[in-house]
């Protein structure tokens, strides 16, 4: 049966721009739906049911909010030797790391100032004025991380230390709620991203030619977080110990079980980018990404409702379909070595399920590190193939242009649109619909398309913001 794997021309990777994509969209989508009673617990962290939310660490299974941020952070680490080895054609391994670093001190300020300029954060009860300064430390943002190409690098530059200085000045001046700047209070998702973008790119750029010395680590990270919980030696020493509490614990680096995998996913995205066969398209083919959804879909399903001896019969016979018809449609090498990787990571967690409880995001599990990671390589294929066969091409391009603005994406709705439709006496119209199941997904889906329709703006204005 004849298909089509026709190669990307464009210099990203779409796919993985739309994963990224999606990972954000869902992640503001699971904290703008309505919150309190009207939606089944499903719809939320499994370990934050309602109506209360009231955190239980005991609660096992996952929802499809729980493999959100780890989709986010598989595509942060597929990114990884896409953008760095692009660098290191270019620059010495010595200014890569040292840009690497400046990126992990950009993110943790990023963290410490989106946190600190949420109307809710500086007044419990926010009036105009925090509503306003909200929205002015939004644009305060542009001014230090925007990158463009249609300013002078002098004036980038000059701009960049005057935004610097203006979110500085506002920190050390401004009482939040009464309170002062607490350095230590930020945005713990943008914190474990900043951990995560320094050692996980740093692990790559010296293991890049020796791949097995990069799985290596793995066992022993794993074994300092097994062993620092028996005894109090030197391994819970090395745990507890930081040199910057607010910005770095030990404890973070149990992503790298995700990101690790995800640098592997992008080096066969490289290698796979011009070898991508091209024939007739074949419809059939998308048989491929429905059977990897299907796995990720009845995962969810099954270990929240804690039906795992029919998970794992289920699972099974998808696999093996699955692989079967990845024979019978010739997929390349690296759209392969996705697919085995996927399987082994997912049946991976799946053995480790009844570890810790069962698997559960917070406090995060082994099983939640390798069944998540395996969903994000399977989540990939499928869209790569779904891509690259020509099917929904707007849909990719919006996803896409979102995945490529992250930082504006995640900040919008707090910063701006929050405090905006309060100003405007929008915010009780909008809560309005917390009152049936419909109209609370409603209102998530309408903040949710709101910010990305502004991150697209910027997006197609050439307006990024990186670090």
């Amino acid at each position: 049966m004849e298909h089509s794997l026709k190669p990307e021309v464009s210099a990203r990777f779409l796919s993985l721009d739309a994963l990224r994509g999606l990972a954000v969209l869902l992640m503001i989508l699971s904290g703008s739906i309505a919150f309190g009673g009207a939606l089944p617990s499903w719809m939320y962290h499994a370990q934050v049911p309602p109506p209360l939310h009231q955190f239980n660490p005991n609660i096992p299974g996952i929802t499809w909010v729980d493999w959100v941020f780890p989709f986010f952070l598989f595509s942060m680490g597929a990114a990884i030797p896409i953008a760095l080895g692009l660098k290191l054609k270019e620059k010495s391994v010595f200014s890569v790391i040292l840009q690497t670093v400046k990126r992990y001190f950009l993110l943790v300020f990023f963290a410490i100032f989106i946190f600190h300029s949420r109307a809710w954060v500086m007044n419990s009860s926010p009036t105009y004025l925090e509503n306003i300064l909200s929205i002015g430390c939004f644009v305060l943002l542009f001014f230090v991380f925007s990158s463009t190409n249609f300013e002078s690098a002098k004036f980038s530059i000059t701009r960049k230390i005057i935004g610097l200085a203006l979110a500085i000045l506002f920190l050390a001046n401004y009482k939040f709620d009464g309170l002062p700047f607490n350095v230590h209070k930020s945005d713990i998702i943008i914190i474990v991203l900043a951990n995560m973008a320094l050692f996980g790119a740093l692990i790559w750029v010296f293991t890049r030619n020796h791949p097995w010395a990069r799985v290596g680590i793995l066992p022993f990270v794993m074994a300092i977080f097994l062993s620092a919980k028996m005894s109090e030696g030197w391994t819970s020493s090395l745990f507890n110990w930081s040199p910057i509490p607010w910005a770095y614990t030990f404890y973070y680096l149990k992503y790298l079980f995700i990101i690790i995998p995800g640098t592997f996913a992008g080096e066969w995205l490289i290698t796979s980018k011009n070898k991508w066969i091209s024939r007739k398209p074949a419809l059939q083919i998308l048989y491929i990404p429905l059977l990897c959804l299907l796995l990720i879909g009845f995962n969810t399903l099954f270990l929240f409702s804690r039906a795992l001896v029919l998970n794992l019969v289920i699972s099974g016979l998808l696999a093996t379909l699955l692989y079967l018809a990845a024979l019978k449609y010739a997929l390349p090498k690296g759209f392969m070595n996705l697919l085995k990787t996927g399987l082994f990571l997912l049946f991976l967690g799946l053995f480790f399920e009844s570890y810790e409880g069962g698997i559960k995001k917070d406090p995060s599990t082994y099983s939640y590190y390798f069944v998540c990671t395996g969903m994000a390589f399977l989540m990939l294929l499928s869209l790569m193939i779904i891509e690259v066969n020509g099917y929904l091409k707007s849909v990719f391009l919006f996803l896409g242009k979102v995945g490529q603005n992250p930082m504006i994406a995640y900040t919008a709705g707090n910063l701006f649109l929050l405090p905006f439709l309060r100003l405007v006496d929008l915010e009780l119209v909008l809560n309005q619909l917390n009152q049936t199941a419909f109209g609370g997904l409603m209102r998530g889906v309408f903040f949710t398309t709101v910010v990305a329709l502004i991150t697209i703006f910027f997006t197609n204005k050439r307006i990024f913001w990186k670090t």
